[in-house]
């Protein structure tokens, strides 16, 4: 019988309390304890949000140079490795016979690179989709390798069979591994530009609170005016210039680091995405200059080819600022001695024409296109170290605004209790 004669009484009582703070509420200690309570936190809660979010921030500029950054590097590394092996056995295969140990090293080199940026790639892969493609990747290159060396085999022997083993081998490598490398690329340099994208955007959460606790203190000031007839409260007075500074320093640090990050059409991000995808052309362009000796049958396929991938790395060179290059340059030579090539070859001399896609001459296409690489790793490399030094300026320029932020917000809800309270106590 007590329980329910204390269950029958307790809605009662919750009625009288909140009746109580209504009518407390309204008078004038009531109202300044409200504008206390309610400044106070949404000080701490504003404090606490943008703390938290600009040192999100600065862990993701680490999160682009530890990880985003390299993963990306790696997948254009694997890439271009992958395509330079390819382009590395068709030149071994045009050489005939036994061909030379600098042209061995140079297949050889392109594939210990690729081996070293898949494990590069894989370690890092935290996604089903990454780790799908590293494995499809992984699949196929051991078998990629098989089939050249059996080509290689049959070359050295004299066997006609061999070139048809080099054209499965350099299916495989064009159908399965480098779309997948390319996919793979694609993903990472996408996750680089979300995590600058991220890092250079307003917190937007945060600046909505530090308003919201500007509009408290201006509605406190308000009441107290009305209710103390005091024109300025001195702590709500420093809230509010403590709140002002926190939205400055957020918004200016936030800004600041956007600009250092250069995230624009002609910024560092941009160019190494041109240039890496520059150097994924150039070997496009070679392994449809090789493979249309090998086939020695109609060019028209590998020439349309040849001139779009080419046309392409021009256009990627002029996005990143590269008009009139070294690179350009090479470019040019390159195509030159290309067409020297196809010349030689629409004549019927097709040895002369490997002699110009192979051949060690200063004007050959393979000279050229050593040349064009050259460059093409030298601007990616410069273009990288640009990126990095900007993620780290920007992480840099972001590093005391969390603490600082914090520290203001709660000095804020401290000036919000030492101006409040006094005026608090002089009606109890």
């Amino acid at each position: 019988m007590k329980e329910d004669g204390v269950g029958s009484r307790l809605p009662a009582t919750i009625r009288n309390a909140g009746t109580w703070l209504r009518r407390f509420a309204a008078t004038t200690p009531g109202a300044i304890g409200v504008v206390l309570v309610v400044t106070t936190v949404a000080c701490l809660v504003a404090g606490s949000t943008a703390g938290q979010q600009l040192d999100a921030k600065i862990a993701r500029t680490e999160q682009v140079l530890d990880r985003t950054e390299p993963l990306a590097f790696a997948a254009q590394s694997l890439y271009v490795s992958l395509s330079a092996a390819d382009a590395g056995a068709a030149t071994a295969f045009l050489s005939g016979g036994i061909e030379s140990p600098q042209v061995r090293d140079t297949y050889e080199q392109a594939l210990a690179e690729a081996a070293a940026a898949l494990a590069e790639a894989t370690a890092g892969a935290t996604d089903a989709q990454t780790r799908a493609i590293v494995a499809r990747i992984a699949a196929d290159l051991p078998t990629y390798t098989g089939l050249v060396e059996t080509a290689r085999a049959n070359n050295r022997q004299g066997f006609p069979v061999g070139s048809a083993y080099l054209r499965q081998a350099s299916d495989l490598m064009q159908t399965s591994l480098l779309p997948n490398a390319e996919q793979l690329s694609k993903a990472r340099f996408a996750a680089v530009r979300e995590d600058q994208q991220r890092i250079g955007a307003l917190p937007g959460t945060s600046i909505v609170l530090m308003l919201l606790v500007l509009l408290a203190c201006l509605v406190g000031s308000i009441v107290l005016l009305r209710r103390t007839n005091r024109l300025v409260n001195t702590g709500m007075a420093l809230a509010v210039l403590a709140t002002l500074v926190a939205l400055l320093w957020t918004v200016g640090a936030t800004v600041t680091a956007a600009q250092l990050l250069e995230t624009g059409s002609s910024g560092a991000g941009a160019r190494v995405e041109n240039l890496a995808g520059a150097r994924i052309l150039a070997q496009q362009a070679r392994t449809d200059e090789t493979l249309a000796l090998i086939t020695r049958g109609d060019i028209t396929t590998t020439e349309k080819a040849f001139q779009t991938h080419s046309g392409d790395l021009r256009g990627r060179l002029v996005a990143a600022g590269g008009g009139d290059s070294d690179a350009e340059r090479a470019l040019t030579n390159w195509n030159a001695g290309h067409n020297a090539q196809r010349t030689a070859y629409e004549k019927a001399d097709y040895p002369g024409a490997v002699t110009q896609a192979i051949g060690t001459g200063p004007d050959s296409s393979a000279t050229s296109f050593a040349r064009l690489d050259r460059e093409l790793r030298e601007d990616l490399t410069q273009a990288r170290d640009d990126l990095r030094d900007g993620v780290a300026a920007a992480g840099t320029s972001l590093t005391l605004s969390p603490f600082g932020a914090l520290f203001l917000l709660l000095a804020a809800a401290g000036a919000v209790i030492s101006g409040l309270w006094p005026r608090l106590k002089e009606f109890l």
